[in-house]
């Protein structure tokens, strides 16, 4: 089992302190994003479904291997890290959770590194609507995201303990309908984008507006995520950090639950 990092080797981050609130990160926390070759080919499903689109003409197999080369150039927000950064994005990547234009730029930017089949139909020179578009659009809808199998067991069990809770992401859109949308909303007292605020982790700040939206000082705030170094920059502010791996929603059915033992 993962072990909670604290800032003195004590629960909450205090001697003899408790733990009165907890911050999740979400994609790769609470919610994993799909897999790269059902995003395709439900942004496929879009884009064909408008009005005098044509129906889609790629083969399986062509589907299948340009999954892959988007998920290898790190198009898919949530997914896999890019192999490389081109040049031309590498300052918009370390920026791209900061401000939502930034974010769809550099992922729609990633996208075309990868070359669609068929051009004249899914990217046309000069058209305002490409795939690339409806890719990135794609991953901000609801059935984009599989919630962990134990996200509302443990949101609700804490409510109960009288704990409060909130969402802490690095992201560059507004997650809530996606929360609300899985029931996952219902016990957060706070919601902290990094967007909305021109933060991101680990910047302290965003931790520390964290703690005040969620109405808990820092030393009784326990933060879960599964960026050790975004995530885990929680300790700069005195909180305490626990740990998850961004599995599959299939592989991780119970990686949350322990929150509940640390809570006590």
């Amino acid at each position: 089992m993962e072990t909670m990092t604290t800032t003195n080797g004590a629960p909450g981050g205090t001697a003899g302190g408790g733990i009165d609130g907890v911050l999740f990160d979400f994609s790769g926390t609470l919610l994993r994003i799909e897999p790269a070759e059902s995003w395709l080919r439900a942004s496929l499903a879009a884009f064909h479904a408008v009005p005098g689109t044509p129906p889609c003409l790629l083969a399986d197999g062509e589907i299948v291997g340009l999954a892959a080369a988007l998920e290898r150039a790190g198009a898919l927000p949530g997914g896999a890290s890019p192999a490389t950064i081109p040049d031309e994005l590498a300052a918009l990547w370390d920026l791209r959770d900061r401000d939502a234009r930034h974010h769809r730029a550099v992922y729609t930017g990633l996208a075309r590194q990868v070359p669609l089949p068929r051009a004249e139909l899914y990217d046309p020179p000069g058209a305002g609507r490409s795939l690339y578009d409806a890719l990135y659009d794609r991953h901000m809808t609801p059935d984009a995201w599989l919630p962990y199998p134990d996200a509302a067991e443990v949101l609700a069990a804490l409510h109960l303990r009288g704990i409060r809770t909130g969402v802490l992401s690095n992201i560059g859109w507004d997650l809530r309908p996606v929360l609300r949308a899985h029931g996952l909303d219902r016990h957060l007292s706070a919601c902290v984008l990094s967007f909305e605020h021109a933060l991101q982790k680990p910047d302290p700040r965003l931790f520390e507006l964290a703690c005040r939206e969620l109405g808990v000082a820092p030393p009784h705030v326990l933060m879960v995520g599964d960026d050790r170094t975004a995530d885990g920059g929680a300790t700069a502010v005195g909180c305490a950090y626990f740990p998850v791996d961004p599995l599959p929603v299939h592989r991780r059915p119970d990686g949350l639950r322990p929150v509940l033992d640390l809570i006590g």
